[in-house]
């Protein structure tokens, strides 16, 4: 009964750092730093689960009693131009279970460094401001954990790179709408074992064939004076693996398919608008091999003109 309640916990590292990183100018939203501006600070993450899809069926298991994965991020956004912009990301995460045996770890999971290109800004009608953005990233491990202990592993250990493209529409009032997509390639994954079951066979290799994602989000909110609210939809999917059979472990290239709805607030403080505190939060709504987490967020971010 131990393994499909893991199962749910392994998607928990991935909403962590999504999560997370809402709490900052993201690589997916309609936000661009000034040339020669720096943003910078950090954030705080606490995701906990207690059930999970094992498949597509819903269930719970009380062998770990709560999961709980914990992270500070820290995230920077460099204005090289008005229109370019380069984010950099590094999670730190904690994973810990409160029950059975399993014993949690702990270390710096992913970096990221993306470059975010401003391609289109133009006035839509007299209403508002239509912004389009090209963005590519890459990602990979920041230490040498392992992936193959889930869900108590901080991560997949896979290098990506991913294309993503965003539309938004400002209005004079405040109120925005934003669509984002993303397609994200991921590189093999090296186990410490010499050989593994990829959930159709058994495959004599240290080395795992992980499927690509692509994800997209729908956003509404207000950006004005000092305020940003968005709230938003995210759906991920996952282009391949195989699902958790009964009572099995996890794995790394298993199928994790994912619906969310996150919240934040955001404020700039008078009278510089250059410190701003944000507080975030996040659901899982439906899934497939993944858990149902709650995931809540915290953080600090400080503006600073070179």
């Amino acid at each position: 009964m131990l393994w499909p309640r893991l199962g749910r916990a392994l998607l928990a590292v991935p909403l962590v750092l999504a999560a997370t990183s809402l709490a900052a100018q993201t690589i997916d939203d309609g936000l661009m730093m000034p040339r020669r501006q720096l943003c910078t600070g950090f954030g705080y993450s606490h995701d906990a689960w207690d059930r999970y899809w094992e498949g597509t069926l819903e269930r719970g298991n009380g062998n770990l009693g709560t999961l709980t994965t914990q992270g500070v991020n820290w995230m920077g956004s460099y204005g090289v131009t008005d229109r370019l912009n380069v984010i950099a990301m590094l999670p730190w995460l904690t994973t810990k279970a409160s029950a059975g045996t399993a014993s949690g770890m702990s270390g710096l999971q992913d970096a990221t460094v993306a470059l975010k290109w401003r391609a289109l800004s133009t006035p839509l009608t007299s209403r508002g401001t239509l912004q389009a953005f090209v963005i590519g990233s890459l990602a990979a491990p920041a230490s040498d954990y392992t992936p193959d202990f889930l869900p108590m592993s901080i991560g997949l250990a896979s290098r990506r790179a991913a294309g993503r493209l965003t539309l938004n529409f400002q209005t004079e009032p405040g109120l925005f709408l934003e669509g984002t997509g993303s397609y994200t390639w991921r590189g093999q994954v090296k186990l410490d074992r010499a050989a593994y079951y990829d959930g159709e066979q058994l495959v004599y290799s240290d080395r795992v064939a992980m499927p690509d994602t692509f994800d997209y989000a729908l956003r509404v909110g207000y950006w004005k004076h000092g305020l940003y609210l968005p709230v938003s939809f995210t759906q991920q999917t996952t282009l391949g693996g195989h699902d958790m059979r009964r009572q099995e472990m996890p794995f790394v290239s298993y199928r994790m398919n994912v619906s969310r709805v996150d919240v934040l607030a955001r404020y700039y403080l008078p009278p510089s608008r250059r410190l701003s505190v944000h507080l975030g939060a996040s659901y899982v709504v439906s899934g497939r091999n993944v858990g149902q987490s709650t995931t809540l967020t915290a953080g600090l971010l400080y503006i600073v003109k070179l």
